[in-house]
């Protein structure tokens, strides 16, 4: 594996396994001087159809993501990381990252946790085998 990254995508999304992928990337990011993007996907099937017809209340999740990011953003930069940014995209979560954020973020390497946090159903298997498959980057998957 090139142990010269310019960046790192990693993916958030407060469970357990991502904590620690988040954990690590910047640990990656600070020992390849690399810029840090952080990124999580607000998924429309988590929602109710009332709730995804709304476009007040999908605009309300967006805004509270966004906001929750920058935590994960500000723990970066307190960490050292020098270059770090952060993305809230939409959509299921690994298609979203594999064919909108990569092809837009041009990462070197994404890190991710093994699983997602909606418990067993979503084990190794779901998202994170679909990114580890179908990127065109070196996916690392974290557990």
């Amino acid at each position: 594996m090139n142990d010269d990254f310019k960046r790192i995508l990693v993916g958030v999304d407060d469970s357990g396994d991502a904590l620690l992928a988040f954990n690590y990337a910047i640990k990656r990011a600070k020992i390849s001087n690399a810029e840090l993007v952080i990124v999580s996907v607000l998924e429309s099937n988590e929602m109710s159809v009332y709730q995804a017809l709304s476009k007040d209340y999908i605009h309300g999740e967006r805004e509270e993501l966004e906001q929750h990011i920058l935590k994960y953003q500000k723990q970066a930069q307190d960490a050292g990381v020098k270059k770090v940014r952060s993305i809230v995209a939409e959509g299921n979560a690994g298609e979203t990252i594999v064919k909108d954020v990569i092809p837009h973020v041009e990462p070197d390497l994404l890190i991710i946790g093994s699983c997602a946090k909606k418990g067993l159903a979503r084990r190794f298997g779901s998202q994170a085998a679909y990114m580890a498959k179908y990127s065109p980057i070196s996916v690392l998957v974290i557990r």
